[in-house]
């Protein structure tokens, strides 16, 4: 055999090669194709969650701008998420039931994500006026929270509220944050880089916060 047919043969074979290593991958995406996260707006949400301006809407929604003090004082916003993947949830210092296993299963979570800037988290007090800076100082410290990384948000009722029912679909839609207003829910909303709700989930429950830190690593992925 000619060296000319020798390297027209290798040549057809690495083709041949590469086509096949071609099918073998399109078929394994189809046979397994990759979990994504859904993405929520407020039409996927049931009703009674979402303010009825809201409850057509499809597509395109995102976390609202906010402004609140963290447990240093410091002023927040979404500037300080921008580009980040956050978990949002909403608690009180003073709460002897549902935020203890919330407050705790949300510190193993971020001891898991300990050395990764991108992931982050943030508790809005639903007691603003009595969860004053020095009340969320004292609680961070007690229940292990790292400045830079997980912030304990009070500032105006009225603004965490709307925040809860209109951006993040944490509570039913009842009351305008006045004095007589009072939330309380163990959601748990898993936002991504683009603002958006990629999942909910119960934070008191260990099966939910075994997923939700799989969804986070899936989350990273995108």
């Amino acid at each position: 055999m000619s060296k000319q047919k020798v390297t027209t043969s290798i040549r057809v074979l690495i083709i041949l090669l590469i086509l096949m290593m071609g099918m073998v991958f399109f078929l394994y995406k189809i046979l397994f194709p990759q979990r994504t996260l859904p993405i929520y707006n407020p039409y996927d949400i049931h009703p009674d969650l979402v303010d009825e301006s809201l409850q057509n809407k499809h597509k395109d929604h995102t976390i609202a701008d906010f402004t609140l003090l963290n447990q240093n004082g410091e002023t927040i916003t979404y500037e300080n998420y921008k580009n980040k993947i956050y978990i949002a949830d909403f608690f009180f210092t003073r709460c002897q039931t549902i935020c203890i296993p919330m407050t705790t299963n949300m510190a193993t979570i971020q001891d898991v994500f300990i050395n990764d800037d991108k992931i982050m988290f943030l508790s809005h007090s639903v007691t603003p006026i009595m969860d004053s800076i020095p009340v969320l100082r004292d609680y961070a410290d007690d229940k292990g929270v790292i400045d830079g990384k997980w912030n304990l948000a009070t500032g105006s009722k009225k603004h965490i509220y709307e925040l809860a029912r209109k951006s993040y679909f944490a509570v039913l839609d009842e009351g305008d944050g006045d004095l007589q207003d009072f939330i309380h829910t163990e959601r748990f909303i898993l936002i991504d880089k683009k603002r958006q709700i990629r999942g909910f989930y119960d934070g008191t429950d260990s099966e939910d916060m075994e997923r939700l830190v799989n969804d986070i690593k899936l989350l990273k992925k995108e």
